[in-house]
This record gives structure tokens, sequence and C-alpha cells, in this order.
């Protein structure tokens, strides 16, 4: 494997950090598939994240506290779906949006959450 791209970069200055951000393998393992710009994308919208979990969209229909972030990568729609669980935030995984959320209940049994 080669080198793990940095998506979970400390935070500089004084910032009060009350969540701890707890990525999945298996979402590590697709930031690896990513290119560099959606990479750096998601660095940064994760130092929002460390701040304030309830900044994005909510996903709605499940009994989790689940929400998105949305990014591109190469012209595709891409999600980072994450669950907040005081003062966790788990990064569980990245999906494709033309698939919609259809793989989510798949992922989310696979990481033990159903």
């Amino acid at each position: 494997m080669g080198q793990r791209k940095n998506c979970l970069g400390n935070l500089s200055g004084s910032e009060q950090m009350d969540y701890i951000l707890k990525p999945s393998q298996f979402f590590l393992e697709q930031v690896d598939e990513l290119s560099d710009k959606a990479a750096v994308i998601i660095e940064d919208k994760l130092r929002l994240l460390k701040i304030n979990p309830f900044r994005f969209k909510r996903i709605e229909g499940y009994n989790l506290f689940l929400f998105r972030i949305r990014f591109e990568d190469n012209r595709k729609e891409k999600r980072v779906i994450y669950l907040v669980d005081k003062p966790n935030v788990e990064i569980l995984c990245i999906l494709d949006r033309n698939k919609e959320y259809n793989d989510l209940n798949k992922y989310l049994k696979k990481l033990g959450y159903f």
C-alpha cells in the first residue's frame, strides 16, 4: 500500500475541539483511491467537522445521527457518511451520489450498526 493521504490533519491555532474523529478502516481505504484534489477538500471539511459535526446535512430515515458531506472527485458527486455519537464522530464510508444511498444499509450492517 502506498503512502496514506492525510485527511485527518491537526488543527492549528487555539480552536476548541470537542469532537474526536474516528475513521473506519474502510473509509481510509476509500480515501487512498481519491484524487489528491478531492483528498484536500475532504481534509478541509473534516477540520470543520471536528469543530461542529452538525453543520452538514442529516440523512433522514435512520434512527442514528447520520450526516453527509458533499464533494466531487473526477467530476463524480460523492458523499462522506459519518455518525455522531458524542464525543465521537465516526467517519463510516464514501458513497457515490449516483447510487443515492442504496449501499448505505450494506455498509452500516458491515460496520455493525444494524
